[in-house]
């Protein structure tokens, strides 16, 4: 069923087509204004959010950056970029050794350097538990990003920003968004340490809301709707004993074992609501969804994606007899010899199906 190939900085990251069954884009900005709350808003707030935000895109792709720009605190440059009032310390602790830390978050701490680089760059990176929990490492970000690169993408469960720093650096506009304000506080501060800020908009939204209201907007004309080209979803996955198929606490990042040693993983236990039907919603924004899915994931249920959308917009004998076959690319996310996640890929973000885009 597939074909597998090292690539980037990790290892033994494989890939393989489980699947059969096209793609849009996007700006935003905001290093200037604070988290904007859209979960309470009513619908015609939202669509007036949306459009007020909306702008035309730089017309040249922004150079990554890795941080480099900030390491030098007496630059003219880190001056200009470090905001003050985005500045998160004091909301979360930025712990410096391990007997500072909470034994049950340890294990994660000794992965600080993995999950930012730039941990310790002053002020210092900053996780509130369920960030420890759920963070993804940078070099599976950095991979994640550079399939991604487009000139705006959707991060529609942020979290503490690892992956909306990483996007940054390949995108030029990224939408981030949290149902919580600590915790978009903490991305947003955690990006300024990447010097990357200025490139993400946080806005402190229900992804599910923030969907809905964005596909409820006519679009008749680019000004009306902003334009997505990318979506990438990192839900809950049901808590940190999701390998032993229980839905209990926060999320995490896998631990250790192989995949073969877990029971299999159900995309009804994704959260807020069942992994297929959250597809389905973002598919309806963008066609290029990047899905990032614990390790023991079910395959046939990942499979099942396209062929369970074809019926449900076609119907199933349009849908069986449609001569139109879109693949779904599933990606390995490995550390060392530790497998940590997949990320599934479709539409134009396939290898081979670049036209979709």
């Amino acid at each position: 069923m597939g074909k597998s190939k090292k690539k980037g900085g990790l290892s033994g990251i494989s890939r393989f087509v489980v699947a059969s069954m096209k793609s849009s884009s996007t700006a935003a900005d905001a290093t200037t204004s604070k988290p904007t709350p859209t979960a309470n808003l009513d619908l015609e707030s939202k669509k007036d959010l949306i459009e007020r935000t909306a702008e035309a895109p730089p017309t040249k792709r922004r150079k990554g950056n890795d941080g480099s720009t900030l390491l030098d605190n007496t630059s003219t440059q880190t001056e200009r970029r470090w905001i003050d009032k985005y500045d998160a310390t004091g909301l979360a602790e930025h712990y410096t050794e391990a007997s500072q830390v909470p034994e049950h978050l340890q294990k994660y701490f000794s992965q600080r350097y993995r999950f930012f680089s730039l941990y310790s760059t002053p002020p210092g990176c900053l996780l509130d538990e369920e960030g420890w929990y759920s963070v993804t490492p940078e070099l599976i970000a950095d991979q994640i990003a550079e399939r991604c690169r487009c000139d705006t993408i959707l991060d529609a469960f942020c979290g503490v920003g690892g992956n909306a720093i990483a996007f940054a650096k390949t995108c030029q506009r990224v939408i981030a968004l949290d149902t919580s304000p600590r915790r978009l506080a903490l991305a947003r501060h955690n990006a300024q340490i990447y010097g990357v800020a200025d490139r993400i908009e946080f806005i402190l939204a229900d992804y599910l809301s923030f969907a809905k209201s964005y596909l409820s907007l006519p679009s008749t004309t680019s000004s009306e709707r902003r334009k997505i080209d990318v979506a990438f979803l990192s839900p809950p996955w049901g808590g940190p004993s999701y390998l032993s198929g229980s839905s209990e606490g926060s999320p995490t990042i896998p631990a250790t074992q192989t995949a073969d040693q877990h029971p299999s993983y159900s995309l009804s236990s994704i959260q807020p609501i069942h992994g297929a039907e959250l597809f389905d919603l973002t598919r309806r924004i963008t066609r290029n969804v990047a899905y990032f899915l614990p390790r023991n994931t079910r395959l046939d249920e990942i499979g099942q994606l396209l062929s369970k959308e074809a019926e449900r917009t076609l119907g199933r004998t349009a849908a069986s007899a449609s001569t139109m076959e879109e693949q779904v690319e599933v990606e390995e996310e490995w550390m060392g010899n530790k497998l940590k996640a997949l990320t599934c890929y479709f539409g134009g973000l396939v290898a081979g199906q670049e036209d979709m885009f």
